[in-house]
């Protein structure tokens, strides 16, 4: 059987894969991807946040990123029962980038695609892992390619960024619980024809239909617009027929967009998906690392996934480089630990947003302007920084500010 031999296989060409691929690049490294669809190819994830462009300019890939002129994401509006609160990225707390992008993913993965295999990537698609072996000194994995022809493929390091395929954590029975309640989503694409014009048209919007249901406004610089709503479990059921169906009818929840979408022709038939919370027992093992969706997913809400995805793929490529030079390290310290730090900063706003102890912050209407920058950074993707109390206390301070925003309301009406 054919053997290819290789430094770093990477499954998966998404934007963790790509920035892992690009940054072992830089400096040599032999690498080669491992991709099962064909680009472009649609996938969800389409709002992003300022830390991953940290991220992106690190591995070489920020430049072809600009170049497209994707829409920019200055910040994010909720809307709940009448009101409004829009959070600024540049008026958030400590360093970092003031904006991003929310990007038509299928667009967006193929230039980083691209640019990877421009500076001399080996990107195969159309090819999936179907099995893999680890010893000591290598990993070798078992490749189909899209003529049905099987090889192998031998390396020094596996990542696995193949996201939702989550190719590892199956074929090493790795899936674990996931650390927050599960919830459903619906989404679609439109023509936004009905656009508003300016700023209004370009932001990022939560509209909070219930505690436990909202829905996502993401409009493209190329005039297309991803809608979805994310829901518990059991809370889609309640609507019947095709998703084309239920996403019709789910739409007049929405009063602020319903008249924008109503009656147009949706891009793709609606896309469900269930329990989207992912996790795994391990994030590494000899001879391995998991990055992105591949390893876990919270939840769509704070648009984490490609930040997190990022974060992870960049932080993989420098501990596999350190180890190729001949150096020590320590993977549960350097690399669990510390996505395991931001990861539990994001866990407890997810939880404390579908609990509503969030939502009472992110909504009130008289702020403190110095906890509203720091929830910003949180927004941001700053999960790191614990100079932010919110960051470094983020246990506690979300519960404890909620209570002060009851208390103070329970005041008011007690002394009109």
């Amino acid at each position: 059987m054919k053997k290819e031999k290789v430094d770093v296989a990477i499954i998966g060409a998404g934007p963790s894969g790509a920035v892992s691929a690009s940054y072992l690049c830089q400096y040599g490294i032999k690498v080669k991807v491992i991709e099962k669809s064909k680009f472009p190819r649609y996938s969800i994830g389409e709002s992003l946040i300022p830390r991953c462009m940290d991220n992106f300019e690190e591995a070489g890939l920020l430049d072809c990123l600009k170049a497209q002129n994707y829409q920019v994401k200055t910040g994010a509006r909720f809307i709940k029962d009448g009101l409004e609160s829009n959070f600024d990225f540049s008026k958030k707390f400590g360093e970092g980038w003031d904006w991003t992008w929310q990007v038509p993913r299928d667009h967006f993965d193929h230039v980083l695609a691209k640019e990877c295999m421009r500076k001399g990537v080996d990107i195969e698609f159309e090819s999936q892992v179907t099995d893999v072996c680890f010893t000591e000194e290598n990993a070798t994995l078992s490749i189909e390619n899209k003529n049905k022809e099987t090889y192998l493929l031998e390396a020094k390091f596996v990542i696995d960024s193949s996201g939702f395929a989550r190719v590892l954590a199956k074929l090493l029975n790795l899936e674990a619980a996931p650390r927050i309640p599960q919830h459903s989503s619906i989404f679609a694409q439109v023509k936004d024809v009905r656009r508003p014009e300016g700023f209004e048209g370009k932001r990022i919007t939560f509209d909070i239909i219930e505690q436990e249901v909202w829905f996502w406004y993401i409009p493209f610089s190329n005039g297309n617009t991803s809608i979805g709503f994310v829901a518990t479990n059991d809370w889609l059921p309640q609507f019947k027929g095709t998703p084309a169906q239920i996403f019709t009818e789910m739409l007049s929840l929405t009063e602020k967009y319903y008249p924008q979408f109503k009656e147009l022709p949706f891009l793709f038939e609606p896309k469900i998906v269930k329990n989207i919370a992912k996790n795994v027992t391990q994030l590494y093992g000899n001879r391995f690392v998991l990055t992105g969706n591949s390893a876990e997913f919270l939840d769509p809400v704070f648009s984490s996934g490609v930040s997190f995805a990022t974060e992870s793929g960049l932080l993989a490529a420098k501990l596999i480089l350190k180890e190729l030079k001949g150096e020590k390290v320590d993977w549960q310290k350097e690399y669990v630990a510390y996505m395991q730090e931001g990861v539990a900063v994001f866990s407890t706003y997810v939880k404390e947003w579908y609990n509503g102890n969030l939502q009472k912050i992110i909504m009130s209407q008289n702020q403190n302007l110095k906890i509203k920058e720091q929830v910003c950074a949180v927004l941001a993707g700053y999960v790191w920084n614990k100079e932010n109390p919110f960051v470094k206390k983020h246990n506690r301070l979300v519960k404890n500010i909620a209570h002060l925003i009851d208390m103070e309301d329970n005041f008011k009406k007690n002394n009109l």
